[in-house]
């Protein structure tokens, strides 16, 4: 979560360290809270349970880390691939927000700190162009840049709830609402398959989009090939 010293969830080391070290074995291990952290998990799950017993229920978010994209993903205008993450993510039912990188939290980090310098990176065998942080959330200009891509997705509380609620029916009349029988308190924990399996699905039509784009250069029609030819004779020369 943001704190003063750390708004944005790119300049938390910690955080930093976790996207490049967690896997989904370890996520699924805290079920059912899918929290990776064991004191975060134990106060999150007596935070839901509070909300359970007075029939009530409370949001929460999740956050998302997809490691290994290639370099070239997406597109810099319409199809960028943080956009076709964030219609992914808001299609799914209840979400109410999106963030990629540095997010929401990015807009108090001044530009001297919130740019991604370019560097080379020696530690990989060969030379690679990469960058020295990761506040873009590994997609710049729309396309992939080879980092570790991470956002978060904001979960509302559940509309259903066991506490009676005023309304008004078809006919203008006052009316009350009152869930009866088993309801979540909160969906995020049950949320983060479905973010994982969303985020697959834009990656692999993204990568599928590229290896179209490839294979369309050998179909475009290629300028025929002229042979020189010596200029008194007209015959090919070499």
């Amino acid at each position: 979560s943001p704190t003063p010293e750390h708004p944005s969830p790119s300049t938390n080391p910690e955080f930093l360290k976790l996207i490049e070290t967690i896997d989904r074995q370890t996520v699924d291990s805290f079920a059912p809270i899918r929290c990776p952290e064991t004191a975060a998990a134990e106060r999150m799950t007596k935070v839901i349970e509070k909300f359970r017993d007075n029939h009530d229920s409370i949001g929460g978010t999740v956050t998302c880390v997809i490691r290994n994209v290639p370099v070239g993903l997406g597109e810099p205008c319409f199809d960028k691939l943080e956009a076709k993450l964030g219609h992914a993510m808001l299609s799914i039912p209840a979400t109410k927000g999106f963030e990629v990188g540095s997010g929401f939290g990015g807009c108090e980090v001044p530009g001297s700190i919130h740019n991604d310098p370019f560097i080379v990176d020696q530690t990989a065998g060969s030379p690679r162009l990469t960058t020295k942080t990761n506040n873009s959330g590994g997609i710049q200009g729309g396309i992939s840049n080879g980092a570790s891509i991470y956002f978060r997705v904001a979960f509302k509380p559940a509309a259903t709830i066991g506490q009676a609620q005023t309304t008004t029916t078809y006919d203008g009349e006052e009316g009350v609402l009152e869930a009866k029988g088993r309801h979540d308190p909160c969906v995020t924990p049950r949320a983060v398959p479905i973010v994982e399996a969303m985020s697959s699905l834009v990656v692999m039509d993204a990568l599928m989009a590229q290896y179209a784009r490839e294979g369309a250069k050998n179909l475009l029609p290629r300028k025929p090939q002229t042979i020189p030819t010596h200029p008194a004779t007209g015959a090919p020369s070499s």
